[in-house]
């Protein structure tokens, strides 16, 4: 069990490292996509990503084909009237924390609302639509936006920590502490370039001997959960 915590803990220390060097990986950039235009057709796609310009090259078995489209990135003085969307599927890494759990109610104890301290790597399945909006400023220049919205579904695990108190032993215990824990769960979040929000559920372990006597020990809860893109 000792080996356990330190691995997960050693784990959260070294990808936590590189959040700010690695965060931004999940923007839109140089790559392959599914391709869907005006004529709704989807095609995959290879999207080279300039300072100016969005170059968008055809795939064929693997091989770059013809030049199909190119998006202008800066102010022009005519509107590019495409429809287009850009979608990628991927691995999701995140670092996590569940901002608060909410606790079903348990014999006599009514339901509870936890905040405790606590943090979990993720590891799902993403899907990003990268979404291309032309919008006019006041000077009559086009510009175009480049919006994401992703969602993905996957496991956490990690560690934290909780109250062992009189209240949450059934009054088998006299005093109090901070326990520390182990929790496991599935979740689900909606994504931003960066950030991720969502909901999850899972349970806790208690890794003190008084695990037999805590009310919450390996039962079900639901939170908000927010992460950080690791990879």
């Amino acid at each position: 069990m000792i080996r356990c915590i330190v691995f997960i803990i050693s784990i959260i220390c070294l990808y936590s490292c590189s959040v700010i060097e690695k965060s931004s990986r999940h923007g839109f950039e140089s790559d392959y996509y599914s391709f869907k235009s005006d004529e709704n057709k989807v095609e995959e796609v290879y999207a080279d990503l300039g300072d100016d310009k969005i170059e968008v090259y055809q795939v064929t078995e693997n091989q770059l084909g013809d030049l199909i489209m190119t998006i202008p990135l800066i102010n022009t003085d005519s509107l590019f009237d495409h429809s287009i969307i850009f979608t990628e599927k991927s691995l999701d890494i995140d670092l996590t924390t569940i901002l608060f759990k909410y606790r079903f109610a348990v014999s006599e104890i009514p339901p509870q609302m936890n905040t405790e301290f606590n943090l979990a790597l993720y590891t799902g399945w993403r899907h990003d639509n990268y979404l291309f909006r032309t919008k006019k400023d006041p000077l009559g220049r086009y510009h175009n936006d480049i919006i994401n919205r992703g969602y993905d579904f996957g496991f956490f695990a990690g560690t934290g920590t909780t109250l062992i108190s009189p209240f949450t032993t059934n009054n088998l215990y006299d005093n109090e502490y901070n326990g520390w824990i182990l929790q496991f769960g599935l979740a689900g979040f909606l994504e931003t370039g960066i950030a991720s929000f969502g909901i999850g559920t899972g349970f806790d372990y208690l890794l003190s001997p008084d695990r037999d006597i805590w009310i919450y020990n390996k039962k079900p809860w639901i939170g908000f959960i927010i992460g950080v893109a690791l990879n």
